[in-house]
């Protein structure tokens, strides 16, 4: 067990610092500053708490913490992670103060003490969310995975309901019900599990459940109940619709959390718990869930193609992105799944440039449809750049970030899974297709009419100006969210190894479980002969 809580403590600062947000007196601008503190804050002591963490210890949990909670039915407050839910929460805790710099200005400030207080709870509320999302990927008790998995539905809800578009009552209102149809069948799962273990007051414990001997018919239902909540969350086709709807009536701040983050939690949960607890039902699954895979990969895209409304193209090329992750995880190889687990943390800044900086451009034009645009690197031409730069991230670029992840998750998948994977490849042309298409339509051409470069509107005399427009390009605090995001692409792009060094033990650590239940499984890329497929 660590000697520092530091999972602990990395869940306390955020819910500390959102308290203070919403309850202590004081001017909005305080308020946002005091919750960026928090979160830079909490970034910080994640790397001190990373920089503990020992790549070469046999143990699968680090920075460790176990408490009995209600030992009567075998829940415990554990903590730990291994190298996938290292890089994850550390994605999670870059991504949360750049959301919360763009987030400055996603709440009008109206009138009154009402006004200033629903600025305050919406920034309240995404470090609450950051605290959730901590524990959620840190939680070694199946129990209290559950316990975060469900909680992080409440701040989400009131984000989407509150904060939201037009929409924002049905959108927040599909999401919750999808999630919790998901969660409600996974706590059956969970429950019975509890049963098929050893029991007692550490009975949930991931350690006490992984290798249990179990009827085959009762596995795989277990996993089918996991898989179900897992495939919702991710989210999966068919399990989808309720992300497009959730995304586009964000603010940009919530999609980007909602699909950066927590969407990854569907498809952790498939590594950390299918696999793990459940080896021999995750192989019968297989075939079923790589068709799902590709099916995402090739209608996610397509779907993305003709869309008109740029967040919502934003949305569906998650659901294609997603199915690339699914077939790299299921995939049984150590090379596939840990592109998987890199590509969870190429999307989370990929999609979090997408989701802002077409925020950036939608709030400057006033409108999220595709067709209203056009010529906009004439008039914001950093803006457009750094708009390209995302999208090119998005179709996996070479030497950008999510090109080795894609990459990898195509070689590890090619040698189980080879029609899936061919099929799967015609994904890489339709990312360029709905990437390159919304960037023409949004970027290229004349410019539009009745609008000019902020520097160009000062340069013109009185008379020049009449019937103008000016349109700032980037500006202070908008560079500060992109620099990170673009960092992350290249460093990631050209020293992958970065995060690899850390994820790939404790993939190998995962696949030797279901290498044990499955001896005949080679886990570096072929099936022996005699395993069934």
């Amino acid at each position: 067990m660590s000697a520092t809580p530091w999972l602990t403590i990395l869940m306390l600062v955020p819910l500390v610092g959102a308290l203070i947000v919403a309850f202590v007196p004081g001017s909005v601008e305080n308020a946002k500053r005091i919750a960026l503190g928090v979160s830079v804050l909490t970034l910080v002591i994640g790397i001190a708490a990373a920089a503990t963490y020992d790549r070469s210890s046999s143990a699968q949990f680090q920075l460790g913490e176990q408490h009995p909670w209600i030992p009567q039915f075998g829940v415990s407050y554990a903590l730990g992670v291994d190298g996938i839910a290292l890089v994850l929460i550390l994605m999670a805790l870059v991504l949360t103060p750049v959301c919360l710099l763009a987030a400055w200005h996603d709440v009008p400030v109206e009138a009154g003490p009402r006004g200033t207080q629903r600025v305050k709870t919406y920034f309240a509320l995404l470090l609450v969310l950051e605290t959730f999302m901590v524990g959620v990927f840190a939680a070694t008790d199946v129990f209290l995975f559950y316990v975060f998995f469900e909680a992080m539905l409440i701040p989400v809800y009131f984000l989407i309901g509150r904060f939201g578009g037009p929409r924002r009552q049905y959108a927040a209102m599909k999401f919750l019900l999808f999630s919790l149809a998901g969660g409600l069948i996974m706590l059956v799962a969970v429950i019975a599990l509890y049963f098929q273990g050893p029991g007692g007051t550490e009975g949930f414990l991931i350690q006490r459940l992984t290798g249990l001997s179990m009827d085959p018919t009762t596995e795989r239902l277990l996993f089918v109940g996991f898989f179900l909540a897992f495939a919702v969350k991710a989210p999966m086709v068919p399990f989808h619709t309720w992300l497009p709807d959730a995304a586009t009536e964000s603010t940009p701040a919530t999609a980007t959390l909602l699909v950066g983050v927590l969407d990854k939690v569907g498809t952790f949960g498939m590594i950390r718990f299918c696999l793990q607890l459940f080896p021999n039902a995750s192989h019968w699954a297989t075939p079923v869930v790589v068709a799902l895979a590709v099916l995402s990969v090739i209608y996610g895209a397509l779907l993305a193609i003709g869309q008109t409304d740029m967040m919502r193209l934003v949305s569906y090329t998650s659901v294609s992105h997603f199915g690339f992750i699914v077939l790299g995880i299921f995939a049984f190889t150590n090379v596939g799944q840990g592109g998987s687990t890199l590509y969870m943390v190429n999307h989370g800044f990929s999609t979090a440039a997408l989701f802002l900086f077409a925020a950036m451009l939608i709030r400057r034009r006033g409108s999220k449809r595709i067709p209203d645009f056009g010529g906009w690197q004439r008039i914001t031409p950093a803006l457009a750049g750094i708009f390209l730069v995302a999208g090119l991230s998005a179709l996996s670029l070479p030497g950008l970030s999510s090109f080795v992840s894609e990459f990898l998750v195509l070689v590890g998948s090619w040698s189980t899974q080879p029609v899936g994977t061919v099929i799967a490849t015609a994904g890489i042309i339709l990312a360029a297709l709905y990437v390159l298409l919304m960037y023409k339509r949004v970027a290229t051409g004349p410019r539009p009419e009745g609008l000019v470069s902020a520097r160009e509107h000062a340069r013109l005399d009185e008379p020049g100006r009449h019937g103008l427009t000016p349109v700032r390009d980037l500006t202070s605090r908008e560079k500060l969210v992109a620099a990170p995001l673009i960092a992350a692409f290249l460093v990631l792009g050209f020293v992958p190894n970065l995060a690899l060094n850390v994820i790939n033990p404790a993939v190998d650590r995962t696949l030797s479980y279901v290498q044990h239940a499955i001896p005949n499984l080679n886990t570096t890329g072929t099936v022996a002969e005699g395993s069934s497929k």
